[in-house]
């Protein structure tokens, strides 16, 4: 065995806990091949094609389960710092081995290369511990095949001794399931006439049975009658109609239906179900959402081919394609003058009100996009422009939003239109000047916009116009039906500028497909993200309010028609929650991504003004409510507004952890004396990347606890109890975070007038040792001062605030501050995110403690000796001992 070998056999300990799963079988290709001993697996550097497979078996549905090894790269990686290095793909089975199509496994992200996949990074963001995985195990599954793949490594990465360990039973709601007894389900859409639709998807039976389920078809003409069997690729059932037989051997059964529609017909109805004469009632349902696409010859593929085509051409070829006179793309322009009103750019006034992102000087054309400074539009741009060396300012620019708040200027809609053509020149679908032209950030906004720029202007730009937002409604309808951004806001994104394009081009002929394809995304993606009481599934609460935002503004433009009314009433529901979250200075807490600079009160403010049905005001409410509480799914917060003593506040998160989001779940946030205190280390998905995106989203930016250097993987947090004592408010959190390995649970003990609270952890796991680390973040501009190794001092503004470290169970193991410390990427710690790309030195307090099967200990924190008194002596009550011994 040579270095690397031993490295990575050295990077997996003794751990105790769950019983471990050991994988049945290992599977080789693409240079992969065994290491020098039993356990030990080695993948080359070929990007997507050298992998190990691993078999395990014997899961435990419902559990959190968590892949557990041993890494070591080549010393001189090239990929040291990627933060995909390697990719861990998921492919879960059934009982009798086939493979599950899942749209959602939690701690897992959905993929197309495997069905659902977790990122590896390189060696300089991995410490020395095992690498964990977590996810929880599906409720369908009982086995699951793991690839571990090159993706970006360039020399040989070894694997040690990988086990799969399986913890208690997740408390919370599984994902949702579609069975198919009782009512079924039922599909709608709209046809593009003579244009047959591919319908993916699968089937899962808990019992193999011949005839697991059924899908009946109705076709209907453009006035809605019904049109007579018989129908393509169907049977005719007496009492049924036109049925198709879903059999489910095995057990999970893909299908695919491809629906050619009958002369006349405009659309079909789906009606999925169980067959009625079954023997036994049936236990089917459908796996996933079902995928939509157009028959091969009219997908963006294969009409582009490998040629270089212009909007107008991509038109030309599909009017061939369809068997059309050459004049046809003209009348599909019918109806297309007045344009379509922006759904996402009202979304984005909601956020941060009115657009001013462009502005015109002289015979200039300013830009002001993604926060940073002002940039001059060249008067013949390439398309290729990268000023700032950013990801979020090519994105906002390749989207062409700005045009919106340019055409509103005196003399600026005719050079929106001119600048609008030509992006579209510049641009052919198979060659973009800029790739991240074709991201679904760039790709849905700039849908929107040439959608709203059809009004007006000479009739070869309007063509032009007109012509390439067909194409982008092309790509974007392959997006919404393919599902690959299913329970993400770039999936509502995309289905909002599909539904807005669909409006700017009412003659056109795949217009109407569009529009129901639009539809029921919109109400199948708020369903995953927002219930009908206003629960998000998101963790962050400035990603929960752009979820409001776009729901709000997707209601307003559907109006009565569904799913509008539904949508506009889970945007009510979930609003005040949010609202009660705000601190008295008018920003709600940092968890999750939070960008810089918004004005998070006005947001709420717009939102309610707009929203909510009796035309209240939230943000006022919130401010006049009788208990000082805020609450919304996977979050709480407490305030207090003292004349005297300042405003107070204090939030909590335990919102399950996301495959690649912020690992923060039980972090807090505290401010007391109108001084926010603990703070987040902040930052926002498109500004930051490499090591500074890789430090922010770990736990080492937050305020949580990490026992035996272990960070925390996916998983969800429990608030568990909750009660009053003494002039205080218990709260106690239990947590799947940690892997089957640990046991933990945290208590906040807050007092009622936020002067001062302790956080206190408890960890058990069965061994020689135990112990863990909180951490505190500050501030930047805080004073820390160690005054012995349990007492430590802040001072900000003339205000003081003192840390107590306090064990229970086990003895304290010391307080640490660190500032900025940079040395070792997977290691960086003191700092927070300065809202443009870079990190600001903090300071951040370290406290440890240390002792064996049981460590239960924390930090009071107090703005004077009596409350640290009080609370010291609160700690000491019964309920709270209690809880200490478990």
């Amino acid at each position: 065995m040579d270095q690397i070998d031993e490295q990575a056999a050295a990077a997996v300990s003794d751990g105790e806990g769950a019983a471990p799963l050991l994988p049945a079988a290992s599977r080789y290709a693409g240079g992969a091949g065994p290491g020098g001993r039993e356990g030990l697996h080695r993948i080359a550097p070929n990007n997507r094609f050298a992998r190990v497979g691993l078999s395990f078996s014997d899961l435990t549905p419902g559990t959190w389960a968590c892949l557990r090894f041993g890494l070591a790269f080549e010393a001189d990686e090239a990929a040291a710092l990627a933060v995909d290095a390697v990719a861990a793909g998921f492919d879960f089975l059934a009982a009798d081995g086939a493979s599950l199509d899942l749209d959602h496994v939690p701690g897992l992200a959905r993929s197309l290369l495997d069905p659902h996949v977790a990122w590896i990074p390189g060696p300089a963001l991995l410490g020395a511990e095992p690498f964990r995985i977590a996810f929880r195990v599906p409720d369908q599954a009982s086995g699951v095949s793991v690839t571990l793949r090159s993706w970006r490594n360039t020399g040989d990465v070894a694997v040690a001794d990988p086990v799969l360990r399986l913890g208690a039973p997740d408390p919370a709601p599984a994902p949702r399931r579609r069975p198919l007894s009782g009512e079924g389900l039922r599909f709608d859409y709209a046809l593009a006439e003579d244009v047959a639709l591919v319908l993916r998807g699968q089937i899962y039976a808990a019992r193999a049975d011949e005839h697991a389920a059924r899908v009946r078809l109705v076709y209907r003409d453009a006035a809605g009658a019904e049109i007579a069997l018989p129908y393509a690729n169907a049977v005719s059932v007496p009492g049924l109609g036109a049925v198709i037989n879903l059999s489910a051997q095995p057990q999970a059964r893909r299908f695919t239906l491809t629906l050619r529609p009958p002369p006349g017909a405009a659309a079909v109805a789906l009606d999925f179900g169980a067959w009625e004469d079954a023997q036994t009632a049936s236990e089917s349902e459908l796996i996933g959402q079902p995928e939509l696409a157009l028959e091969d010859d009219f997908r963006l593929e294969s009409l582009c081919d490998d040629d270089v085509l212009d909007a107008p051409a991509f038109l030309a070829r599909l009017a061939d394609r369809l068997g059309l006179p050459e004049s046809m793309p003209a009348s599909w322009r019918a109806g297309s003058e007045t344009g379509a009103a922006p759904i996402l750019a009202r979304a984005r006034d909601l956020r941060t009100g009115p657009d001013r992102s462009a502005r015109i000087e002289g015979e200039s054309v300013v830009l002001a996009l993604a926060g940073l400074p002002d940039w001059t539009l060249p008067q013949a741009p390439d398309w290729r422009e990268d000023p700032f060396r950013s990801v979020a300012w090519r994105l906002a620019y390749q989207s062409l939003a700005w045009l919106l708040p340019l055409a509103a200027l005196p003399d600026g809609a005719a050079r929106a239109r001119t600048i609008a053509a030509a992006w579209s020149r510049a641009n052919p679908w198979s060659q973009p000047a800029d790739g991240l032209s074709l991201h679904p950030a760039a790709l849905a906004p700039r849908g929107d916009v040439l959608a709203s720029l059809l009004t007006g202007g000479d009739e070869p730009t309007r063509a032009e116009i007109a012509a390439e937002a067909a194409r982008q409604g092309f790509a974007l309808a392959e997006i919404v039906g393919q599902n690959t951004l299913a329970r993400a806001l770039h999936s509502i994104q995309a289905a909002a500028a599909l539904l807005a394009v669909a409006r700017a081009l009412p003659g056109f002929a795949f217009a109407p497909y569009w529009d129901s394809l639009a539809r029921d995304s919109l109400s199948h993606g708020f369903d995953a993200l927002l219930s009908e009481a206003g629960a998000f599934t998101d963790a962050a609460p400035v990603r929960r309010l752009d979820l409001l935002s776009h729901g709000q503004a997707i209601a307003d433009a559907l109006g009565e028609t569904e799913p509008g009314p539904t949508i506009r009433r889970r945007v009510e529901a979930a609003l005040p929650g949010l609202a009660g979250l705000i601190d008295r200075g008018g920003r709600l807490p940092p968890f999750g991504d939070a960008p810089a600079g918004l004005d998070h009160s006005a947001w709420i403010a717009r939102l309610s003004s707009r929203g909510h049905s009796q035309g209240h005001d939230l943000v006022a409410e919130r401010d006049a409510a009788p208990v000082p509480e805020g609450r919304t799914a996977g979050m709480l917060a407490l305030r207090y507004d003292g004349m005297e003593q300042g405003w107070g506040h204090f939030a909590l998160t335990h919102a399950a952890q996301s495959p690649h989001g912020h690992r923060d779940c039980t972090s807090f946030t505290f401010a007391t004396g109108s001084r926010r205190w603990i703070v987040e280390g902040g930052g926002a998905e498109g500004v930051e990347v490499g090591p500074a995106r890789h430090y922010l989203l770990s736990p080492r930016a937050h305020n949580v606890a990490i026992p035996d250097g272990c960070e925390p993987v996916a998983g969800s947090g429990t608030l568990s109890v909750r009660h009053t004592l003494d002039g205080a408010q218990v709260l106690t959190l239990s947590t799947t975070v940690h892997g089957p390995d640990y046991a933990h649970a945290r208590l906040f003990l807050v007092l009622d007038d936020l002067s001062g609270m302790a956080v206190i952890d408890r960890f058990v796991r069965v061994g020689p040792s135990l112990s863990f680390e909180g951490l505190l973040h500050l501030p930047p501009d805080t004073l820390v001062a160690l005054s012995s190794p349990r007492r430590a001092l802040a001072q900000q503004d003339g205000r003081r605030l003192e840390f107590f470290a306090i064990p229970l169970k086990g003895q304290a193991a010391g307080l640490e501050v660190a500032i900025g410390r940079s040395d070792r990427p997977h290691a960086m710690q003191g700092f927070c995110a300065t809202g443009s790309g870079g990190l600001r030195p903090a300071p951040v307090l370290r406290y440890a403690f240390t002792g064996r099967d049981m460590v239960c200990g924390g930090v009071v924190i107090a703005a004077d000796a009596g409350t640290e008194q009080r609370l010291v002596r609160l700690l000491a009550d019964d309920a709270v001992r209690l809880w200490v011994e478990g």
